[in-house]
């Protein structure tokens, strides 16, 4: 889980050198004195020190992570809020995944999000993610948005998201006894990428605006959900493409899309 920093206060590692420096003379032209001169002299300049470290600590500005509303504004986001796409409440007592997905077409987010509201199925994620490092959010991180659909059977126990048999569910069909267990969009947030598999990699920027979004849902709900592609919850879905299968093993250790990411 990702923790606040707690009030820390720092002093510039120039001015700790500074200091003691300063402190060192002071020790050593102590050394030509009296023995009661010297006590006194480095008594006086521990003191000195004293206040002075005390003071560059007071006027160091406390470090803190970013919150979500500013996390959310350095999104290149834009809202198209559906009813269509709303299937209920979602508290975040129910939040436990986020889950990625493919579009599987070359559309732009706000074509996919029209095209979903014209089919009449009622799917959809809360997030599209362009090409260009662009989104769209369609759905309340609040709501439930239908983008999981059937998992494979026994997924409700290993995932720990039983069937809530909520209106997500109302006109589904089941694909097969295969895959009967329904519930992970009750316990998750879903997040398109609009990309083909097969042809090609993720751009750079529409991966640095996925790490961004990842942080920012995690802000929202001060803990770090577990991030799985579609096809772990139902495992005859092709979504995501084996292009992404690196980055997928990087947004699990390190919520990124690099190995390594930065500090």
């Amino acid at each position: 889980m990702r923790t606040q920093i707690t009030s820390m206060k720092l002093i510039s590692r120039r001015a700790f050198i500074s200091l003691c420096g300063f402190a060192g003379i002071g020790a050593l032209s102590g050394c030509t004195q009296d023995t009661e001169d010297t006590s006194q002299s480095n008594t006086s300049m521990t003191d000195d020190v004293s206040k002075e470290l005390q003071s560059v600590v007071e006027e160091t500005p406390e470090q803190t992570e970013p919150t979500a509303e500013e996390l959310r504004a350095n999104l290149a986001l834009t809202e198209d809020y559906r009813d269509s796409f709303d299937h209920g409440e979602k508290g975040p007592e129910y939040q436990k995944y986020i889950v990625l997905h493919d579009t599987e077409g070359t559309g732009d987010a706000a074509s996919v999000i029209s095209w979903w509201d014209s089919n009449g199925a009622g799917v959809a994620a809360h997030f599209v993610v362009n090409t260009d490092g662009t989104m769209m959010q369609c759905v309340p991180l609040d709501r439930i948005a239908h983008h999981a659909g059937f998992g494979d059977t026994g997924h409700n126990e290993s995932f720990g998201v039983p069937d809530e048999s909520r209106d997500d569910k109302i006109g589904t069909t089941e694909i097969g006894s295969w895959a009967s267990d329904y519930g992970m969009n009750s316990y998750s947030v879903g997040i398109e990428m609009v990309h083909v598999g097969g042809a090609g990699d993720y751009p750079e920027e529409q991966l640095v605006a996925l790490d961004n979004l990842i942080a920012y849902i995690d802000a929202y709900y001060g803990f770090e959900s577990a991030i799985i592609d579609h096809k772990e919850w139902r495992s005859g879905n092709s979504d995501t493409s084996a292009e992404f299968a690196e980055y997928l093993v990087n947004y699990k250790d390190h919520r990124t899309h690099n190995a390594m990411p930065a500090e």
